[in-house]
């Protein structure tokens, strides 16, 4: 097994990072400069993400070259995710660039394109008209103002200021009380997609997710390029998120609008549940938003940030991301370094492997899924260092994290592709390399694999994993208890510690 002494352990340039959860990290003004990128990595990060609602194309374009430049002098796949705006709501604008909101005084929103006031501001978006109720709230500036509905028409929306204060030029509006019939893709978002695709992204991430057939104009437009995430940020998504679950390739827990449309209390069960719902799936599943905030401007977290890392980390999440904190934060590298650390500290817990197990997922009844099953089972019965899966999907891959076995996988791709997705996938270390033709060749190259990246010494047992015929999709059938001999060491050393 790794080294996980938080203390000793080189995040990066050691083969395994020492951990099984992996680290999302915002790039922005902060972090995109090369020399930066790599420090990011080396603090941690397994994984970019590049925020389309800033920046322009061409800065993009310029920092996922760095990525991607950054892969060859490591010589390890790095996951690029590129993050799409989504259908924001905003106000329009103000005679003086801004006006105050009585408390308790009424307020009116309208489709009036003239500059508003301390009474009524234009809301650019004719779709809210026709479905707002008596009653139902209005969020502004991340509920900084609160709004009820008082009378709701075809031109205007007049509401009562439960909470009032200073409202801006363009502030974001949430409705948490209906769903809104708006696509969930506008037309910036559709550039920002064709773009991402055009430049290699691995995973395209879909904003304010409300239901299922949300994903389906995203899906069709990537067409099997990259992986789509569905961002869970809306309370409407609640009420269909196995179904949201099913139609995605992964899934986040976007706690900033989430935390903003429901009462502060509620969000950390539905986390949990939402990671829960998405393991039992086997679908890769990140926590995001606010977990190291403080460190945009403080060079340590508070407890209290550390606990919620931690936390997620507890409930088996494959993926906790950073935000601001890298993206323009003042000490990006140091929230790297502090993830990781509280990362491997929780994993080395005793406790840990109970509490990450605690989800119960029941397999399908597949032979892949009994395998997977089997895989963990033995990990916790004889002395494992690691499992070895051959998979050309990453399907096979997935099945087995979603058992969170306690030991990490080598993951053994002919597909770069699949290589670069599998950077948000708990315990996945994957590495692409050429395909195999016999059981013998698998059994070979396997070993020299795990000892190329450190996954374990002579003595040392592992489990290997495939699909008889070899290069045939679907076709999980074999698993095969190997041990590395002392010769086999040897041998790897004369040849230069290289695959052969």
């Amino acid at each position: 097994m790794a080294n996980t002494d938080p203390d000793t352990i080189s995040a990066a340039w050691h083969p395994l990072r020492g951990r099984m959860v992996k680290i999302l990290a915002t790039v922005g003004p902060a972090s995109r400069a090369p020399d930066m990128l790599e420090k990011l990595h080396h603090a941690g990060v397994d994984a970019f993400r590049v925020n389309m609602s800033h920046g322009d194309h061409a800065t993009h374009a310029e920092t996922i070259a760095s990525i991607r430049a950054l892969e060859v002098v490591i010589n390890r796949p790095i996951t690029v995710l590129c993050d799409l705006q989504g259908p924001k709501l905003r106000v329009g604008m103000f005679r003086d660039g801004r006006a105050v909101i009585r408390h308790s005084g009424h307020f009116t929103l309208d489709r009036n394109p003239e500059p508003g006031d301390e009474t009524r501001v234009c809301l650019p978006h004719p779709e809210l008209f026709g479905v707002l109720k008596k009653g139902q709230r209005l969020l502004i500036d991340d509920g900084k103002l609160r709004l009820r509905v008082i009378r709701a028409d075809a031109d205007e929306i007049l509401c009562s200021a439960e909470v009032g204060g200073v409202i801006s030029n363009h502030k974001g509006v949430n409705v948490p009380d209906a769903v809104i019939p708006v696509p969930a893709l506008t037309d910036k978002d559709r550039r920002d997609l064709a773009f991402a695709i055009e430049q290699g992204a691995d995973w395209i991430a879909l904003s304010f997710v409300q239901r299922p057939e949300d994903l389906a104009e995203a899906r069709k437009l990537i067409n099997g390029r990259a992986a789509l995430m569905a961002k869970i940020e809306k309370p409407a998504a609640i009420g269909r998120l196995d179904e949201i679950i099913e139609l995605s390739d992964g899934i986040m827990v976007a706690r900033g609008d989430l935390g903003v449309e429901l009462n502060p209390e509620e969000v950390p069960p539905l986390q949990k549940r939402i990671v829960a719902m998405a393991r039992r799936q086997g679908k890769p599943v990140v926590v995001a938003t606010q977990m190291l905030e403080s460190m945009i401007e403080a060079p340590t977290p508070t407890r209290a940030e550390v606990s919620d890392v931690a936390n997620a980390v507890y409930d088996g999440a494959d993926a906790v991301m950073l935000s601001a904190e890298t993206a323009a934060g003042a000490w990006p590298e140091e929230a790297v370094t502090i993830m990781n650390r509280i990362a491997v500290q929780v994993e080395r817990d005793s406790g840990y492997q109970a509490r990450v197990n605690f989800i119960e997922t029941p397999p399908d009844p597949t032979t892949a899924d009994a395998l997977a099953g089997a895989c963990a089972s033995i990990a916790r019965t004889l002395p494992i260092s690691g499992i070895i899966v051959f998979t050309g999907s990453g399907s096979t891959a997935r099945r087995v994290a979603r058992e969170r076995p306690g030991v990490p996988m080598l993951v053994l791709t002919p597909a770069v592709r699949t290589a670069r997705r599998l950077g948000l996938l708990w315990g996945a270390h994957a590495v692409s390399t050429r395909d195999i033709g016999s059981f013998e060749e698998m059994i070979a190259k396997g070993k020299r694999m795990a000892l190329r990246h450190g996954f374990g010494g002579a003595g040392s047992k592992l489990i290997a994993l495939a699909g008889v015929p070899f290069g045939t999709p679907g076709s999980t059938n074999l698993l095969h208890v190997v041990t590395l001999a002392g010769d086999e060491l040897i041998r790897y050393a004369e040849a230069g510690g290289t695959e052969t």
